[in-house]
Parts: C-alpha cells; sequence; structure tokens
C-alpha cells in the first residue's frame, strides 16, 4: 500500500496587503517587487493564528476526502512559526477537530515541510502502521518580518494547506529528501536566546534573515537535480507528468526550474502572486485551489517539490 492524497483543504486570513500597501511603510514599490518576484500581493494575519488557519485547512480536508476525524490515526503539522513551543500545533488540531484516535506532533523542515510531512506519512502507510493522516502546512511568517527590511519583508505571506491520506494501491510512487546543514547560514531566523538566573541580558527580537542570490542559486541547481532523480527512480519520464507542483517563492525560480528541465512552463502553475511565499503551506495551498478548480483527474502524474531554510529539499512523484 501507499499514501494517496484523497482531499485537500487551504485556509488564508482575509487580510490582503499589496505591493501598493507595503510602498508606504518601505522604499519599493509594485513593479520592483513584482518584477523580481511576481508577488503582487499576499495574505497577513490579523486575528488569525498558525493554529486557527491549520485548524481550518484540516477540517476543510477533512470534508472534502469524506473523512471524519475519528477515521485520522495521525496528524503531522508542517511549521516553523508554531504559536506554541508546547504543546505543539497538530495536538492543538486534533483536540479541535475531535480526532481522538489520532497520533498528533509537528515537523520543521521550513518552506519544506508539507513534503517532508507527506514523506514521513508515507513511512507510516507503506509500513502498515497506519491507514488514514492528516497532513497539514501552516504558517504566519509575518510575525518572523522586520518590515523595514524590503528585501524579505515583500516576499512573505501567511496561510495553511493540508490533505488527507490515505493507504491505497496507488498514490506516492516515488520520493527523494535531502538537506544540507552547512548552507544553514543563508536563510535562517533565530530563536530566542538563553536568559535565566545566571544571564540576565535585555531581550532582542530576532527576525528572518536571507541572503537573497545564495538561496536563488540553491533552488534553481536543485529542484531540478532532485526532480529527474525522483523521475529516474520511478522511471517515469517527463512527457508523463502532468503539472510540478513547486513551493511558491519567486516566479522567477519556477521559470528557471521549467527551463532546465526543458518543460513547459505551462505545466508549473502559480499563485504566489496573490499570497507570496507562505513556506510549508504554498504547496498544499496551491494544491486545493488545483483540485477544487477541477484541474487534476484521476490519474494525474504531479511532481511536488520543494525547497528552504536548513537547507533542505525534495520531491514527490504521486499519482492522483
Amino acid at each position: 500500500m501507499t499514501a494517496r492524497i484523497i482531499g485537500t483543504g487551504s485556509a488564508v486570513p482575509e487580510q490582503i496587503v499589496t505591493n501598493e500597501d507595503l510602498s508606504k511603510i518601505v522604499e519599493t514599490s509594485d513593479e520592483w517587487i513584482s518584477s523580481r518576484s511576481g508577488i503582487k500581493e499576499r495574505r497577513v494575519a490579523k486575528e488569525e493564528t498558525t493554529t486557527s488557519l491549520a485548524i481550518l485547512a484540516g477540517k476543510r480536508a477533512l470534508e472534502n476526502a469524506g473523512v471524519t476525524a475519528e477515521e485520522i490515526e495521525v496528524i503531522i503539522v508542517a511549521t516553523c512559526t508554531p504559536d506554541y513551543f508546547f504543546p505543539n500545533t497538530a495536538c492543538q488540531v486534533q483536540e479541535a477537530i475531535s480526532a481522538k484516535h489520532a497520533v498528533a506532533f509537528d515537523l520543521s523542515a521550513a518552506c519544506s515541510g508539507f513534503l517532508f510531512a507527506l514523506s514521513t506519512a508515507q513511512a507510516y502507510i507503506k509500513g502498515g502502521i497506519y491507514q488514514k493522516a492528516l497532513i497539514v502546512g501552516a504558517e504566519t511568517m509575518s510575525k518572523m518580518i522586520d518590515w523595514s527590511d524590503r528585501s524579505t519583508c515583500v516576499l512573505f505571506g501567511d496561510g495553511a494547506g493540508a490533505a488527507v491520506v490515505s493507504a491505497e494501491e496507488t498514490g506516492v510512487l516515488e520520493l527523494v529528501q535531502k538537506s544540507n546543514g552547512a548552507g544553514k547560514g543563508v536563510l535562517s531566523c533565530k530563536a530566542r536566546e538563553t536568559r535565566n538566573l545566571l544571564n540576565h541580558e535585555s531581550e532582542t527580537k530576532e527576525y528572518l534573515y536571507m541572503e537573497g542570490q545564495p538561496v536563488f542559486k540553491f533552488a534553481v541547481k536543485t529542484v531540478p537535480e532532485c526532480v529527474e532523480e525522483v523521475l529516474k527512480k520511478a522511471e517515469v519520464k517527463k512527457e508523463e507528468i502532468r503539472y510540478y507542483i513547486l513551493h511558491q517563492a519567486n516566479s522567477r525560480i519556477i521559470q528557471s526550474v521549467a527551463k532546465r528541465l526543458k518543460e513547459p512552463e505551462e505545466k508549473f502553475p502559480m499563485n504566489l502572486s496573490l499570497y507570496g511565499n507562505t513556506s510549508a503551506a504554498s504547496i498544499p495551498i496551491l494544491l486545493d485551489e488545483m483540485n477544487r478548480n477541477g484541474m487534476l483527474n484521476r490519474g494525474d502524474k504531479l511532481v511536488l517539490s520543494g525547497f528552504g531554510a536548513g537547507l533542505t529539499w525534495g520531491a514527490v512523484l504521486l499519482e492522483w
């Protein structure tokens, strides 16, 4: 048996922040942002939280799958922006949806998080341990951003996406997961420092830090390589792939990946113009939109591929 996605859901904050809105607080413009990233606007949490977005996306995925919460045996939430150090976000989702038979835990792999969660669910299902899982990518990146830094504040947004996966005869065909801790310095966000009875230094705020060019070069090199690798492992040709659903970080990255794979850009759907980079939520949000818009047919072969801090990256080949 293998893990098959049988339902999807997503949730984004109500508040839209456009490029024009950002031009009022930092030295930038719509042309500057959109020409470099493809982003026109993003959603920013006001009342919403990582947990509330994860809960709503999860409920919608269950409804779409026609599965009850009591059928779910494991909940995995991929996030690097939890609301609590503990309890984990997944346990809060478990309580909210009344998934009383599920084990629940969080997973941190930044923008690769949803793929790593899917791969973990696949391992459980393939091993015969669980039959049904709820996986969620949820982020409120806005609370990690220095809103005076135009190089980062224009890129990120908040949201959540979810999928219900079930043990079936087809679904995930092959997967590739990779990491390189030596590249940790180009994309990071430091946690709070040790402050205790031995260290009374004043608290300092830490924000997301990114070196744009190294991250860009890393993505356009590693994503095509891992896509080629997963296709080779499965003995599937590129011509058989209906869509490549990539992490929505930057339109120029996605276009460069398409060019390196020698595949038409039409096979690389994008929605980052509306949401920006939502980290672990970006792939499942796009997948849910495609599912609900009737873009996916049973039997379609899809490649999901993400990349992010760690450095982490990977690809999953699946049959819809």
